[in-house]
This record gives structure tokens, sequence and C-alpha cells, in this order.
């Protein structure tokens, strides 16, 4: 199946035309997976990214976009809540504006983490998360990061190891990247480059 990606070079107005009532990720929701907890405990409850899903449906794809306004929450900077695929499908991000993180992890039953990468992605770029991969986003920036994803319509988002981990394995921070004492053991973080261009076909997605 061929699905024609959206990329950087889309005028804005093409997206942001359809962009209406968000679900709003606020401070309170994401509390339990910062770093910096002292800070956490004393900030004020605030809105930190909005998403706004099912903006198209394709072929039983779903076509998502996410901002994330820049933001330090602490020492960490501003990402999303972080969450597993309980059906473990991969998926598809491409980043319209900004620049963005992507932290991926890939852990056994009992919940020890086997693998753990990181890549960068700037305007017009791609990542693929594979299949049974638990991840983040993250704003390094300083400006709205705008990210666009494609996943399976029956893709359903699991919370709850991000929760009790209090975040995934590595948090990024001000100081650069930080190891969760909530692991026992965590892999070396290792760094991969993203895609220069989106795939048209996205059956892997199914």
């Amino acid at each position: 199946m061929e699905i024609k990606t959206q990329n950087s070079r889309v005028k804005s107005q093409n997206y942001k035309s359809k962009l209406k009532n968000p679900a709003i990720r606020s401070l309170n929701q994401v509390k339990e997976v910062l770093y910096d907890q002292n800070w956490a405990k004393k900030a004020l409850n605030l809105p930190l990214y909005y998403m706004y899903r099912g903006i198209k449906r394709k072929n039983g794809l779903r076509y998502d976009i996410t901002i994330i306004p820049p933001k330090m929450l602490g020492k960490e900077f501003v990402k999303t809540k972080g969450h597993e695929h309980k059906n473990h499908f991969p998926e598809l991000y491409m980043v319209l504006e900004g620049k963005a993180l992507y932290l991926m992890q890939k852990r056994d039953k009992k919940g020890a983490v086997l693998d753990v990468f990181a890549v960068k992605a700037k305007n017009g770029e791609s990542i693929i998360v594979p299949e049974g991969y638990g991840h983040i986003t993250i704003n390094p920036g300083f400006k709205n990061l705008v990210a666009a994803n494609w996943a399976n319509d029956k893709c359903l988002s699991d919370y709850g190891f991000f929760e009790r981990k209090n975040g995934a394995c590595y948090y990024y921070t001000r100081s650069g990247w930080v190891k969760n004492k909530n692991y026992k053991k965590v892999p070396k973080l290792r760094f991969e480059k993203p895609l220069k261009r989106a795939p048209r076909n996205l059956d892997f997605l199914k």
C-alpha cells in the first residue's frame, strides 16, 4: 500500500487548518515520569503538549499530529509521557517543524531493558519505532516541535511500565543523558540516524 506521506516541505496551513479539539497532556499527568522530582513537587499544573488524533484515516492506518512547545521541566527538557504498544505495532514519526529526540527501548517480560537507542531528527526527517519498543518524544530545542505519526488504527498505548519506572531508562537533561536509577541495569545508550524521507509504502505498519 502506498500513501503519500507528509513532510516538512508541505506548507503549514495544509495541516494547521485541520488541527481542532486537541487532547492536552498536562504537567500533573506526567509528573511521575520526570527526572527532577524536587521541581515537579512544587510546580503548578500547566499544559505541556497537544495531541490531534485521527486527522486522517486510510486503509486501517491513523494519522496524528503532536505539538510540543519548548519548555524545561526543572532540569529536564520537555517530553511526552512515554508509552509502549500493547499489540507491538511499529510506528512512523515525521518531524514537520523544529527538532526532536526520540528515545526507544525494548524490554523483556520481567522488565529488563534489552536495548535502548536515541534518534535526533529535524524538520523533514522521519524515524521508525520498531516493533516491541516503548518510546518517548523530546523537544530539545527552543522552538515548537510539530511531529506527525502514522500508526495502525488498532495500535493501543500502554503507559503502565513508564509510570512504574518513573520514566524511560534515560532522561535528557541540561547536563545531557542521565540514567534512570529505578532500572536495575541499563544498556549503553546508542544512537541511530533518522530517515531523510518518510517511506511511501506503509504496509509495515500493519
